[in-house]
């Protein structure tokens, strides 16, 4: 069972439409699919939306990435979350646009996000949601491309994906991953 779904990104308009705001834009998209709301809790430094059952939360950081682990260990340590309790959402620059893998522990990656998360909660056995965004093909354009916009027709297959993904909340949020895996790991 999933109790805690954190998706990953930067704060701040500047931000909203960036390929590394893949998780934000999944964690929004899960929120209005589950008709839940936004709130602002201080003491986790993240955006809280509650899940039907009172047993469960979406989680935004409002730190920024590289400090992501914050706010996800403070919440799981409060509510006394194990990490095979936890999804998190993020983008994956190994996987073309459009495309969604679901992984269960494992390293960082490179992804910065995920190695505070790794180091905060002191475990990489949590779920990750590992949302597309394409390579630009250059180590060196990583950082310029994760903070700048994707290309319309890569942004419709974000979005896409990440519709297809919420369809499966239900799954998600029980744990049941093996069923849905075959259909989520495909290009859109």
């Amino acid at each position: 069972m999933i109790r805690l779904i954190a998706g990953l990104g930067n704060p701040g308009s500047k931000y909203k439409e960036t390929r590394h705001n893949a998780g934000f834009l999944f964690a929004d998209c899960f929120a209005t699919a589950m008709h839940s709301s936004w709130q602002e809790k201080k003491s986790f430094k993240a955006l809280i939306a509650p899940l039907s059952g009172g047993d469960g939360a979406l989680l935004k950081p409002l730190t920024f990435m590289n400090l992501s682990g914050d706010a996800v260990a403070a919440y799981a340590r409060y509510y006394k979350i194990a990490p095979d309790e936890i999804l998190v959402a993020h983008d994956e620059l190994d996987l073309d646009a459009g495309t969604v893998r679901l992984k269960t522990g494992g390293g960082h990656g490179g992804h910065n996000g995920l190695r505070d998360i790794i180091s905060k909660l002191g475990s990489r056995d949590f779920h990750r949601l590992r949302i597309g965004i394409g390579h630009p093909g250059s180590s060196a354009q990583v950082l310029n491309y994760v903070l700048g916009k994707p290309s319309p027709d890569d942004r419709i297959s974000i979005i896409s994906a990440v519709e297809r993904t919420v369809d499966f909340a239900t799954e998600l949020l029980n744990g049941d991953f093996q069923p849905i895996m075959n259909q989520l790991h495909s290009k859109v």
